[in-house]
């Protein structure tokens, strides 16, 4: 049921709460997503522009390339990532967001600020 007949404020699609497994919940299936160990970090660098393989493990203290290539082949899959074979020498590969990636980005970014607005108003309690 669309929650926008019961506030006209709302989102338009966005849905009552009704009682459902947690895997029928769209919003829970990115939560876990992005829950995941490095997957909001790897996009939260991308933001920045192109990034090669070696450069995105140099910006994540602590991930094996092993992980990261499992990371952003998910990301990929989602299509949050585009991946682009470089023809120059040495080869390699140039990740960038796509634009669901960069949308993507904004929401986190929101979610950054209220997560710091919660941080301070503890501090003040």
């Amino acid at each position: 049921m669309d929650r926008t007949a019961e506030n006209p404020a709302a989102p338009a699609g966005i849905d009552t709460p009704v009682p459902k497994h947690a895997s029928e919940c769209p919003v829970e299936e990115w939560l876990a997503f992005l829950g995941h160990r490095w997957n909001a970090l790897i996009l939260w660098h991308l933001q920045t522009g192109p990034k090669r393989h070696g450069e995105l493990v140099g910006c994540l203290a602590g991930i094996t390339p092993k992980v990261l290539t499992e990371r952003l082949d998910g990301l990929e899959q989602r299509g949050l990532v585009s991946r682009e074979l470089l023809a120059s020498f040495p080869r390699g590969v140039l990740y960038t967001l796509s634009a669901r990636g960069r949308s993507l980005v904004l929401v986190l970014d929101q979610l950054e600020v209220w997560a710091k607005t919660g941080v301070a108003h503890e501090r003040t309690n």
